[in-house]
């Protein structure tokens, strides 16, 4: 399949207002995308998903019948829509309501107003989503990589089952929380743990501290996805042994190069 570019890109605008779409529209413009669908309403954004395949959806976080959240969550819950990149255009700040759209899976959060240059870092990484390669190892073949992914959202779990599938790695344990993934660790080699920080249970301090104090496999990387902006928490993570830490919502191409730092 070619690769695809910015102008290639055809892409679902979900903007009630239409001075909102008049700006953004003008943005993707000047980036060269013309083809674009303007939509007022979520539901009318998932009946049309049923005829139409966009690449891209970009959403305000406030529509007349329901929230981007609500919205991505429908799309993700659909088989036909699912591996569609999502993109929340929003002034919103509060975790709130950031953190479904952080679990389910955005390609990016775009502030409200945004610049060129933040608009230009998100369709690339929607390109990155649209077009996977796969992680290059030095001295390991990809397929044979064992990975353990530890995660509370079947939301979450199931996106990043969806990255890692498009990047090579097809071996992968699913745990909803640090404690079942403790024991899984314990029954089961694996050569990286990917896990989110806040778990009931056991969460990802617990679990990493317990990996570097307790398991047979003390020396595993640990990756942790997470939307957790407490830097004193996020401290305590890495002081207890965490290999390296990356923000949902991330870049499809970050994970990827971090994995391969990891692995090699």
């Amino acid at each position: 399949m070619n690769e695809k570019e910015f102008t290639d890109l055809q892409v679902f605008l979900v903007e009630p207002s239409p001075t909102q779409q008049n700006i953004i529209k003008q943005f993707l413009f000047d980036l060269g995308i013309s083809n674009i669908t303007f939509i007022g309403s979520g539901k009318e954004t998932l009946n049309l998903l049923k005829q139409s395949s966009p690449d891209l959806i970009m959403s305000s976080m406030y529509l007349p019948d329901m929230t981007g959240a609500d919205l991505v969550h429908e799309i993700r819950d659909d088989s036909n829509s699912y591996d569609m990149a999502f993109l929340l255009i929003s002034s919103e700040t509060n975790l709130k309501y950031l953190e479904p759209i952080r679990q389910a899976g955005a390609i990016a959060i775009l502030p409200k107003p945004f610049s060129s240059s933040d608009l230009d870092v998100a369709l690339s990484a929607t390109l990155d989503y649209l077009n996977p390669q796969q992680v290059e190892l030095e001295h390991l073949d990809i397929e044979d990589i064992m990975v353990l992914v530890v995660d509370d959202s079947p939301t979450s779990l199931k996106y990043i089952t969806k990255i890692l599938n498009d990047i090579g790695i097809d071996q992968i344990t699913l745990a909803t929380n640090g404690q079942e993934a403790f024991e899984l660790i314990n029954a089961h080699l694996f050569d990286l743990i990917v896990t989110d920080f806040n778990m009931p249970k056991m969460d990802g301090l617990a679990l990493t501290t317990s990996i570097r104090d307790k398991s047979s496999q003390k020396t595993i990387p640990i990756l942790m996805l997470t939307s957790e902006k407490n830097e004193s928490r996020l401290a305590a993570v890495k002081k207890a042994g965490v290999s390296a830490i990356l923000d949902k919502p991330f870049n499809p191409s970050s994970i990827r190069k971090l994995i391969a730092q990891l692995l090699n």
